[in-house]
């Protein structure tokens, strides 16, 4: 798992933007904001949904941070769209749909949910990384049991002292 301290590990993800698809590519974003990268198992359900909406309705305190916040779920874009437009989340949400991002950063489960023998490798735990604006991960937490949310609190904290 990447931990504080390390080096962020860079990646390239989809997003849908008003265009339509949209390339995302974390080293580009560097230098502007610090970035708070939220990990969530899997759209439309509860806790993931109640997580990024509450971001959503504090966005502000983000902004006032310096901070950008960005989704990321193994989601197809298209299945990510349809969640926000029907939930209103407004944070950019971005496609790991291969996973491969989760693996990068050492957070996706083997099987998701075994004792309901749910077959589904590759999920990313609930996950918060503070990535300052020269790509140094400042706050690394990972959730094992998916219904835990971050400490949202020691995120903005993490946040204050950059």
């Amino acid at each position: 798992m990447i931990k504080t301290g390390d080096k962020a590990p860079d990646f390239t993800l989809v997003t849908l933007g008003s265009e339509g698809p949209e390339l995302f590519t974390l080293s580009e974003q560097l230098g502007s904001a610090n970035i708070v990268l939220l990990f969530v198992p899997m759209a439309f359900t509860s806790v993931c949904t109640d997580e990024f909406c509450d971001i959503t309705q504090g966005l502000s305190a983000y902004e006032d941070l310096d901070a950008k916040v960005i989704g990321v779920s193994g989601d197809s874009p298209f299945a990510q769209q349809a969640w926000a437009e029907k939930e209103g989340i407004k944070l950019p949400l971005l496609s790991d749909y291969e996973h491969k991002v989760a693996a990068d950063y050492g957070i996706a489960y083997e099987q998701f949910l075994p004792e309901a023998n749910l077959i589904m490798g590759g999920v990313a735990k609930r996950s918060a990384f503070v990535i300052d604006k020269a790509g140094v991960v400042r706050y690394a937490e990972v959730q094992d049991h998916p219904k835990d949310l971050p400490n949202f609190d020691a995120i903005k904290e993490t946040l204050k002292s950059l």
